[in-house]
């Protein structure tokens, strides 16, 4: 392989990631695209999601999707540094046919420069417009029937113009270039809300989305935790990669089962003592020293402290539902510290790897006889 072709690799295309990976494998490969191509429609997982490699969720796992139900006459260039460098020009809604009675409406990755031209979907329940050139959002307000909205990788600056859309339960606006929450305020049965990758600095203006479950505001420019308190319905929470310095003000969330906070700046584990029905911890890449606060958190089942400054594995024992413990890239030296996780029964993944214990040259044999319900240890199971 090349070094322009090394070159590409490592770039990422915001605008148009997939398209600059097709092009780059036709390349490889020889062969000239045939028209559009059919990607895989997985939706963003979040939890992220949880998301990559082991350990740690698949955090905003987002999928890359491809062209889908789209017909354009534009041609594909080959070579991939032009891939890369040819900006893509907008296209006309007219040149795309609409179906009327479709409820499932897909116009990934088009080149859709303006939303237009939508009145005639009376049925649509979900439309996605991934991956295109979307700078506003406008004239979507007959599509009253609409349950979901995908406006993911678009250049939106503004949430604007959705208070008709009263019967949407999720919208996704991430990988967009948002600074605000804002005009929401009608999309009161709003469930699932997305915005991934914006430039939010502050949590505001969800009070009155009292039904949503799901929250993902991760890759943003958060410091502070703040204006929560309404949100009794929120189950998931994502808040990864912002600049939180501390946990505070999830007192309300009494029904939260997964809290994000990976790759931040949390130095303390404090604040979780309202969470009693948390299921799922995500805390790696901080900068955390001692495990602790985690007294009323006795429903965890996986709990993630990778790559932190954690010397000592202590303080939770009390968790005996535990099934996911992530723990390595820490500071972890005494097999003793094993001891604080035999009462949990259910225990069966461990990571601890990168620890000053994986010098030992037993260390997966010490590791099966401290805990023998264990069935994988680091990225690979054990063999009986």
């Amino acid at each position: 392989m090349g070094p322009q072709i090394l070159k590409v690799l490592q770039l990422h295309h915001r605008e148009h990631p997939d398209w600059l990976h097709h092009c780059l494998v036709w390349q490889l490969l020889g062969l000239r695209p045939q028209g559009t191509t059919d990607g895989s429609a997985n939706g963003p997982l979040h939890h992220w999601g949880q998301p990559s490699c082991h350990p740690g969720p698949l955090y905003q796992a987002v999928s890359e999707e491809g062209p889908k139900n789209c017909q354009t006459s534009a041609t594909l260039v080959i070579d991939c540094s032009l891939c890369y460098l040819k900006e893509e020009s907008p296209v006309d809604m007219d040149t795309i046919t609409l179906d009327p009675e479709e409820e499932d409406v897909d116009l990934v990755h088009c080149r859709i420069g303006k939303i237009e031209g939508l009145e005639v979907l009376r049925k649509a329940k979900t439309l996605s417009l991934r991956q295109n050139l979307i700078k506003n959002i406008e004239n979507l307000e007959t599509l009253v029937t609409l349950k979901e909205l995908d406006l993911y990788d678009n250049q939106i600056r503004k949430l604007e113009n959705l208070q008709t859309l009263t019967e949407l339960d999720q919208l996704d606006v991430s990988f967009n270039l948002l600074r605000k929450v804002e005009g929401l305020e009608r999309l009161t049965g709003l469930k699932k809300l997305f915005l991934l990758h914006n430039k939010i600095s502050h949590i505001a203006n969800l009070d009155h989305l009292t039904d949503l479950e799901m929250l993902e505001l991760g890759s943003n420019r958060i410091r502070v935790i703040e204006n929560l308190d309404s949100l009794s319905s929120l189950t998931s929470l994502f808040l990864g990669t912002n600049k939180i310095t501390q946990f505070q003000h999830l007192e309300g969330l009494h029904n939260l089962t997964v809290l994000s906070i990976q790759s931040n700046r949390i130095t303390k584990m404090e604040g979780l003592q309202g969470l009693v029905n948390l299921k799922e911890l995500y805390l790696s890449h901080n900068g955390i020293e001692v495990i602790e606060g985690l007294e009323n958190n006795k429903k965890l089942t996986t709990l993630d402290i990778a790559a932190n400054r954690v010397k000592k594995i202590e303080n939770i024992s009390h968790l005996t539902d535990l099934q996911e413990f992530w723990m390595n890239d820490n500071q972890i030296e005494n097999w003793s510290d094993l001891d604080e996780l035999k009462s949990s029964k259910a225990l069966e993944t461990v990571y601890l790897e990168r620890n000053p214990l994986q010098k030992d040259p037993q260390y997966r044999r010490k590791i099966m006889l401290a805990l023998p319900t264990v069935r994988q240890i680091d990225a690979t199971f054990i063999r009986f």
